[in-house]
């Protein structure tokens, strides 16, 4: 068994690489307006360039989950890094707008591999009474590379031109990736789960059907599925849109657009994400629904701040819309994956991490295209301020959701 010490480090290590990977995935989305006067492109062309990492990204997910499941989850997680330092590499020698879809297309396989394989790690390391601290403590991560991402790409855009960004981003991935050589470790499966009586016998492997029929039959976890379709779908269409719309409505430099449409929503959600994770562990051992409760509550407190943030007619007013937006997301996020291991085998828990963002990234790259073409005709700050509705939607079905998770034995 792992020592306490090396256990929190592993989730050093992965917080890095999903740092990296976020920060990669917002500088695109800050440097849309040098992108548009670069290479002569229409909101709909730049919305395809963010739909098609998303698109990607789910396509891969199923397959990029079944193999966390059957091979080494380090071995996938850095050979997921190694491939998107390549296409960090190409993408500051990238000339034309179907070799830039291309390449974003590529970083959505590269970045397919690392979330199924890394909770189903920490699934391994962190059993039931530490797993949603863990699992929150990864998710910070979201955030801080989204900021860091918005930030570091409007400021250094601005500067030096965006493909300065990826040169950077890709250093940074290289030395990361020895990092990982050298000291991930791939524990043993199952003996976190043996000690703490979770499974029978996780080290024998289950053909991918009998993985998928499982999962499909467990209606828990079919709703939190279709509750992260949903909270996907919001999520994205404000990562994508969210700094044009400070840019336009509020006449921000693209600078001051980048930096605040991801510094005080995700600097929020770090709070909340944190927060989330020791509330909903002090929940899950009374209530066994405890980790998605906490989870509704965060979509029913955030609703009003959406609605909030796209009505604001002041600077004011916006910022206290995204801060509680941001807050009430992270207490959401906190649980995403600690809820679905609650209610699929050990034997599922990379498989069920990659189907579920298959299904999620696939609505979250709709969204920016829905929202796009929904925004000529009805405005784009109502559209965004209808996002609440989704929301509210989502957070009665998780209520629900624990309700019956409390009417019988889940897993731990």
């Amino acid at each position: 068994m792992a020592s306490n010490n090396h256990r929190w480090f592993v989730i050093v290590m992965l917080w890095f690489v999903c740092f990296l990977n976020y920060a990669d995935r917002q500088a695109i989305f800050a440097l849309f307006p040098l992108l548009r006067a670069d290479l002569h492109l229409s909101d709909l062309q730049l919305a395809l360039v963010g739909s098609s990492f998303m698109w990607m990204y789910a396509i891969v997910g199923l397959l990029a989950g079944w193999l966390g499941d059957w091979l080494s989850r380090k071995g996938l997680i850095s050979a997921g890094l190694l491939l998107w330092i390549f296409v960090a590499a190409a993408t500051v020698v990238a000339r034309s707008y179907k070799q830039l879809v291309l390449l974003r297309a590529l970083g959505g396989i590269s970045e397919a591999c690392f979330f199924p394989a890394a909770m189903s790690l920490i699934s391994a390391y962190h059993g039931p009474q530490t797993r949603s601290r863990a699992m929150s403590i990864l998710q910070s991560a979201v955030y801080t590379g989204t900021i860091a991402g918005g930030t570091i790409a409007s400021i250094v855009g601005a500067h030096f031109g965006w493909r300065s960004n990826f040169m950077l981003f890709g250093a940074l991935g290289l030395l990361l990736f020895f990092v990982l050589l050298i000291f991930l470790k791939e524990p043993d499966r199952g003996v976190e789960e043996r000690a703490s009586a979770e499974a029978k016998n996780e080290s024998a492997r289950i053909s991918l059907p009998v993985l998928l029929a499982d999962i499909f039959t467990e209606p828990l976890a079919l709703r939190l599925m279709a509750v992260f379709i949903g909270a996907n779908f919001v999520a994205m269409i404000f990562m994508v849109w969210l700094p044009s719309f400070l840019y336009r409505k509020f006449h921000m430099s693209l600078a001051m657009a980048g930096v605040s449409s991801t510094l005080y929503l995700q600097l929020a959600s770090v709070g909340g994400v944190l927060l989330g994770g020791v509330m909903a562990d002090m929940l899950a051992r009374r209530n066994r629904g405890g980790r998605m409760m906490t989870q509704a509550c965060g979509l029913l407190l955030g609703a009003p701040f959406l609605f909030l943030t796209g009505t604001a007619m002041s600077v004011g007013v916006l910022i206290a819309g995204m801060i509680g937006f941001g807050f009430c997301k992270g207490i959401y996020d906190s649980n995403i994956w600690a809820s679905l291991h609650d209610v699929v085998r050990p034997e599922c828990r990379a498989t069920v991490v990659g189907i579920t963002n298959s299904l999620g990234w696939l609505g979250g790259g709709i969204g920016p295209l829905i929202l796009a073409a929904a925004s000529e005709r009805y405005g784009q700050s109502a559209c965004l301020s209808a996002t609440s509705v989704v929301y509210l939607l989502i957070a009665c079905l998780l209520l629900w959701n624990a309700r019956l998770a409390n009417r019988r034995r889940v897993a731990g």
